[in-house]
């Protein structure tokens, strides 16, 4: 990577999602090319089939329910048939349905069926094309944040996310650490910190030992089916609920557009009430009368109490979240020397109160609770890409969750147990249970219940080749390993004879092969679809005066050759690459320009060396 690429931080957000780079040293939010720092994490099939994706989606939402995705973090890398899958069916406007194999969820918009990580790549591509436009250039590169809970699956749905939106995810980290990354950068601080993330749709809590520049997660501990969208969901609840009273049990969830009349009014005064006591809620002809021809109106107040009420048993479940992480962390709340909140719905008075209250002390009001992450994310990537000595960023992650194999019975057996950190290497030995027994299946777990069933399948395998004894006599040694970057291996060994068999363990996203191939051609297509309409002058005038400046180093270059026999072979190289450029620009060849747009940039730091002196055949050539 040369020094002047750019890379970018990425918090995929629930609700909203949040681009953020660093410039000179100084971390930055990228505000969208209509100047918002919060992009809507929502996308739409309009009526003529044009994708529509952020304040454009959401700005027709209501009249167009049905083909409006939103909350799509709540379902990526998750199961057909999973409990929150079947929660999210009842409530949500678009439909879902299960994908080739039965096994992940699609959102059916337009009549087409979108996988889940192909929806967030359309809000990943808005968020590229923001930055790209602020950078003048292409960007490939990106962190992206998750909830710290999120296990292998819906990582590596992100993951795929990432590269259908045309980035090379160079980490996944977590958003609470992220939130802390932020947080203490440039700070000589040695302090233990929690951070208490409740977003549009996940809650986290993470305890970190923060000590200057190292990062140590202790533990991590989390929901990822609580946020935002539930609170709004308590409201909606309570005027159908209402409304229902006053005209004939009338429910208003059966027609779509009330709906989302009902969400997007429940969502304004939700935020109202993080200011005021009480939310005025008017919603003109939201339906029909019995008869089919009187209008119905909706007029409630809702207070800050009212509220409060409605949502206590949620606040309550962060709470305890948050109890039984410090508990799993052995850290007492007197330890803490930092709360930071993080989220939208930590602006809320009452969530406020309640992590006052429990931890004792007054939260940080030293970030901004919706671009905290993003801005982590960002000094991440720019750790990763541009290391500095002295400078590092070490971040010490730990596992969220327990991994381990299923045994006799169903039953789930830990063998490295979450909140350990990584990277790391853990073995225990298990027996043959049955006599004569030459052959064991290893089934791969993550998850938190007792019952195998109940938990994550990873992936599985079989040891073969055991050696005939009575049960209880061949001992299997099972060894997990994990490195820094979440990759899990499993090996078993018959300790006896010494055969062995592993796997490296690779999460689906639910996608194929052959689906990430069309979906990526998809993809190309595009964005160089949107390039040609919106980027292309951009990219020719920049071409033009990279050119311009080549063009007018020319003469010094060839002065610099004429006193050595080194770079000339460089140096026709370079160009033969602005002839290509050249020739892009007046046959109107998007793709060649995008093709030669690098090779371009080499060209000019390579001219520029020769020029200024520096030897010939360096790192430009």
């Amino acid at each position: 990577m040369s020094e002047n690429e750019p890379f970018i931080g990425i918090d995929l957000g629930t609700t909203n999602s949040v681009v953020a780079t660093v410039i000179d040293g100084v971390p930055r939010v990228i505000a969208s090319r209509t100047g918002q720092t919060l992009t809507p994490s929502i996308v739409a099939v309009a009526r003529n089939g044009k994708r529509l994706v952020g304040h454009m989606a959401k700005r027709q939402a209501i009249t167009n329910a049905e083909n409006t995705a939103y909350a799509v973090k709540r379902l990526i890398g998750r199961r057909w048939g999973s409990l929150e899958v079947e929660d999210a069916r009842k409530v949500l406007p678009y439909e879902l349905v299960p994908g080739p194999e039965g096994a992940d969820i699609r959102a059916m918009l337009g009549g087409r069926a979108f996988a889940i990580p192909e929806v967030s790549a359309l809000v990943l591509a808005e968020l590229k094309a923001d930055a790209e436009s602020f950078f003048g250039r292409r960007v490939t590169k990106a962190v992206i944040t998750v909830p710290a809970y999120f296990n292998d699956g819906q990582r590596k749905a992100t993951r795929d996310a990432g590269r259908i939106a045309g980035l090379e995810v160079v980490r996944v980290i977590n958003e609470p650490t992220s939130a802390a990354l932020a947080y203490g950068f440039g700070k000589q601080m040695e302090k233990k910190v929690v951070v208490f993330d409740l977003g549009g749709g996940t809650f986290d809590v993470s305890v970190l030992d923060v000590g200057k520049s190292v990062y140590d997660v202790i533990a991590v501990g989390g929901d990822t089916y609580l946020g935002g969208e539930d609170f709004d969901r308590r409201i909606i609840d309570w005027l159908v609920f209402s409304f229902a009273q006053e005209h004939e049990a009338l429910d208003l969830r059966q027609d779509k557009m009330a709906l989302q009349r009902l969400r997007d009014a429940a969502e304004r005064a939700k935020i109202e009430l993080s200011e005021g006591q009480q939310a005025a809620i008017h919603l003109p002809f939201l339906a029909s009368g019995s008869d089919g021809k009187a209008a119905l109106h909706l007029d409630r107040q809702l207070t800050r109490e009212k509220l409060e009420d409605l949502t206590r048993d949620l606040v309550d479940r962060a709470i305890a979240v948050a109890d039984r992480t410090l508990r799993d962390a052995g850290v007492r709340v007197s330890q803490i020397g930092e709360v930071l909140l993080v989220g939208g719905m930590t602006r809320m008075p009452r969530v406020q109160q309640a992590v006052k209250t429990f931890f004792g002390r007054e939260p940080s009001r030293g970030v901004h609770p919706e671009e905290v992450v993003a801005l982590g994310a960002a000094i991440q990537a720019h750790a990763l890409l541009h290391p500095q000595k002295g400078k590092e960023v070490l971040l010490l992650d730990v596992t969220p969750q327990n991994l381990g194999i299923m045994v006799v019975g169903g039953y789930f057996a830990t063998i490295i147990p979450r909140n350990t950190t990584v990277p790391t290497s853990q073995s225990h030995l298990f027996t043959t249970v049955q006599d004569n027994q030459t052959t064991v299946r290893i089934a791969v777990l993550q998850g938190a219940s007792d019952k195998a069933m109940e938990n994550e399948l990873l992936g599985e395998f079989v040891l073969e080749g055991i050696r005939p004894a009575r049960r209880g006599e061949i001992e299997i040694e099972v060894t997990f390993d994990i490195s820094a970057d979440g990759i899990v291996g499993v090996s078993a060994r018959d300790s006896a004879t010494g055969t062995r068999q592993s796997i490296t363990v690779t999460a689906t996203s639910g996608l194929t092969e052959s689906e990430m191939r069309r979906i990526l051609e998809e993809n190309l297509d595009e964005q160089l679809t949107r390039r040609q309409v919106g980027d292309f002058e951009r990219l020719r005038d920049r071409t033009r005066t990279v050119i311009v400046e080549i063009e007018a180093l020319a003469p010094a270059v060839k002065e610099a050759l004429a006193r050595s026999r080194f770079g000339k072979d460089a140096v026709l190289r370079a160009e033969e690459v602005v002839a290509r450029a050249r020739a892009a620009m007046e046959s109107g060849d998007l793709q060649q320009m995008i093709g030669v747009e690098e090779q371009l940039d080499r060209a000019l730091q390579l001219f520029k060396g020769l020029a200024g002196g520096a030897p010939p055949g360096g790192k430009g050539a």
